[in-house]
């Protein structure tokens, strides 16, 4: 197995670390640089206008994915208090054959998600592990941002079921839509209804290994996780002879140890280390041993269960990785597990064929605006699409627009430069865009 390793650089190093060379040397890859070369670290440029030819950081929208390849791209890591620098848990997974799916999202990941670039109506599909917030927080960011950014479909959302009707994903989306109301009827009937829809599908938290999506040519299935209370699940990922497993929050059990067995990567939490929570985060030795050990899963029995499962890639999420925390967790890890093993944080990025896993980080902009669709953007619905908005919603026409109160807050003092942008418009696209109130 020819495995990469990431690195935490600073992208000016990637592009400016050269060395010459004086005489022949082997590489890594056992080629031979020739006298007088300049050897990058992800190859050889053999001229001075040269590009690096293997580079070893990831570019979003630069690789196309080959047909039995998987990119995953940890877009949060953290914990419950996301921060700039870590947002909740959140991982997307990119098959070769087009499908794009989210497990978790927790608060802060949209951050990191926008920053990949990727048009909104490729992004549709969420699995919610458990909702907590640090879970599922950003589902507000990813339904209206992908709204506005012209995606012209609803969300799917797949989440378990609860011990109580209302301890389950139904319940959630239902009382997430009421608590964003005002939202969606602004939005409906503004622009679109149809993006404003979440489609829930529910599931047994009880399935044992239960298939709750079979689309081109992906399997997914869901089996218990131990964690708070009732309700919270672990996933695996099947396709083209590729097995990926996410066991989200959970201390450690039997259903993950049958069903994560060999799994080419294994994503499992591996919770703050129980001195570390004491000294940084104020708990208690009392509150410290319970959540680090039996709420979450400790680094020790992070290795055990690694060892128990024996991945391809063991990647560990869901604590603060620090310069001053890494090495603890690292340490700790070891002492139970000695196989393949990425500490995950925010952007890093796995490769995933039959013959390889390479591993590295994403290089973004942070300042990303949204990124242009495949189709063409649709205009505003017209009087006939709010008639039927309404008609659907049972919101009457009237109650959509401003009532006369505010209506009358309105200053016609910037009617004529306004004017000035419709007719702006007009000359610049050669069409007619009626003045509001003139049609």
């Amino acid at each position: 197995m020819n495995t990469g390793f990431s690195r935490n650089l600073i992208a000016g190093c990637v592009l400016g670390a050269f060395a010459l060379t004086t005489g022949p040397v082997e590489t890594d890859k056992g080629a031979s640089i020739v006298s007088g070369a300049a050897h990058a670290a992800g190859g050889v440029v053999d001229d001075p206008t040269g590009t690096v030819p293997d580079r070893y950081v990831y570019y979003p929208g630069t690789e196309a994915l080959s047909e039995g390849e998987v990119r995953v791209i940890a877009c949060g890591t953290g914990m419950p208090d996301s921060r700039r620098g870590q947002a909740s848990a959140c991982f997307l997974f990119d098959f070769g054959n087009g499908e794009k799916l989210f497990f978790d999202l927790g608060t802060g990941a949209m951050r990191n998600v926008n920053s990949l670039m990727i048009p909104s109506e490729y992004l549709t599909k969420v699995f919610i592990s458990h909702l907590h917030t640090d879970h599922w927080g950003d589902l507000a960011s990813l339904w209206a941002g992908g709204w506005t950014a012209g995606r012209p479909v609803p969300l799917e959302v797949w989440g378990p079921s609860g011990r109580e009707p209302d301890m389950g994903t139904a319940y959630a989306i239902d009382g997430f839509l009421r608590a964003y109301n005002w939202d969606y009827q602004t939005r409906a009937y503004k622009i679109t209804p149809v993006p404003g829809g979440i489609t829930v599908n529910e599931f047994d938290y009880r399935g044992e290994n239960a298939v709750i999506y079979e689309e081109n040519g992906v399997t997914i299935r869901s089996w218990p996780a131990i964690h708070s209370l009732d309700g919270p699940v672990s996933f695996s990922l099947e396709w083209n002879d590729l097995k990926f497993v996410f066991s989200s929050d959970t201390y450690p059990n039997t259903w993950w140890n049958e069903y994560a067995r060999d799994a080419d990567l294994a994503i499992h939490e591996c919770f703050v280390a129980v001195p570390t929570m004491v000294a940084k985060m104020g708990f208690t030795p009392e509150s410290a041993l319970l959540v680090g050990t039996q709420i979450h899963t400790a680094p020790e029995a992070f290795g055990k269960v690694m060892t128990e499962i024996e991945p391809r890639m063991a990647v560990a999420y869901h604590f603060f990785k620090d310069f001053d925390t890494t090495a603890e967790v690292y340490s700790r890890i070891r002492t139970t597990y000695d196989g393949p093993l990425s500490l995950a944080e925010d952007f890093m990025v796995w490769n995933i064929t039959e013959d390889e896993i390479r591993v590295r980080m994403a290089v973004t902009e942070e300042a990303t605006w949204s990124p242009p669709l495949t189709g063409e953007a649709q205009p505003p619905g017209g009087d006939a699409d709010r008639e039927a908005f309404s008609e659907n919603s049972g919101v009457a026409l009237e109650d959509m627009t401003y009532s006369d109160f505010i209506s009358g807050g309105t200053w016609d003092g910037v009617e004529e430069a306004l004017r000035g942008v419709y007719k702006e418009a007009e000359e610049a696209l050669g069409q007619e865009f009626p003045y509001p109130g003139d049609e």
